[in-house]
């Protein structure tokens, strides 16, 4: 069955060689650096583009880019038109089949949400990779530009980008000079998780005037223990509320933190609980998730 599968998908990508028709003749070469720190070449700005993950989604809309979106991943909701494309399956379970059947000319993969075995069998369709992951706030500036180039979109990147660099400069002319607020921020309960200072949202926090408590942890995603955190004793604890990539999950059950009436965020009823679609995905809308991060973190310093 797995030697059937490889040779379908191999004549599949014979296929997709053959039936790319991109007239060349008037087109110029397009190339762009990923997050993988890899130079993309693509023959003539793309056409028919997949993407691998929500938050690539959005940039590409705000690239634009939308209307040259043949496929996306599930939970691919933003802007609403977004959820018209045809999907290709999730992080956990991509269909290669249908990835190679609407003959993209450019996939955009997200290196850390996507599978590496999937990674491996994407390679073998020959068609052209270009990695998103963003790790700061100004990198979605970056990928804006630089799908901007791949999609022949530049003057519609570089306006998103310009709109979204100004604000974060608001924000960070605003905030990040404020007196300091210790931050627990809560990725999920059970197990009890957090992110580092490596993370997008630990970013966002340092913009607010905040300061990550469980910075220096490794990996990117640590898990810690319910102690860990009354050791810390944050300012404030902060999650994400259900987006669309968590459909199931009730509103965070922030007050079990109540249970520890010494911890200084519970003492003064600092608990805050910010829409995940806008502080978690890698795309503009991040800049509106910081800004409630923001005035959150204010509201803690008011105490």
């Amino acid at each position: 069955m797995r030697a059937l599968c490889r040779l379908t998908l191999a004549c599949l990508a014979l296929a997709l060689t053959a039936a790319l028709t991109i007239d060349i003749a008037h087109a110029a070469p397009v190339s762009a650096v990923d997050d993988n720190g890899d130079t993309v070449t693509l023959i003539a700005p793309a056409q028919r583009v997949v993407s691998l993950a929500p938050h690539i989604t959005e940039l590409i809309y705000a690239a634009g880019g939308g209307t040259k979106l043949v496929g996306a991943v599930s939970y691919s909701d933003y802007p609403p038109e977004a959820k018209a494309v045809p999907r290709v399956g999730d992080n956990r379970a991509l269909d290669l089949e249908r990835i190679a059947a609407l003959k993209p000319d450019l996939i955009v993969v997200w290196r850390h949400g996507n599978a590496q075995q999937q990674l491996d069998r994407l390679r073998d369709l020959h068609i052209p990779l270009f990695f998103s992951e963003p790790h700061r706030l100004d990198d979605v500036a970056t990928s804006l530009t630089r799908l901007g180039v791949l999609l022949g979109t530049e003057p519609t990147a570089l306006a998103a980008a310009s709109a979204y660099r100004r604000q974060i400069a608001q924000l960070r002319a605003t905030y990040a000079q404020r007196a300091p607020v210790s931050v627990f921020y809560e990725v999920w309960d059970q197990p009890l998780m957090t992110i580092n200072g490596e993370s997008m949202i630990s970013d966002a926090i340092a913009l607010c005037g905040g300061r990550n408590v469980f910075a220096a942890l490794r990996p990117l995603v640590p898990t810690l223990s319910t102690e860990a955190v009354i050791a810390a004793n944050p300012d404030a604890i902060v999650t994400a509320s259900a987006g669309a990539t968590a459909p199931d999950r009730p509103l965070p059950a922030l007050e079990r933190w109540r249970a520890w009436p010494q911890l200084k965020a519970v003492a003064h009823n600092k608990l805050y609980a910010i829409d995940g679609d806008l502080l978690s995905r890698a795309g503009p809308r991040i800049a509106q998730g910081a800004q409630k991060l923001c005035e959150d973190l204010q509201r803690a310093r008011a105490n």
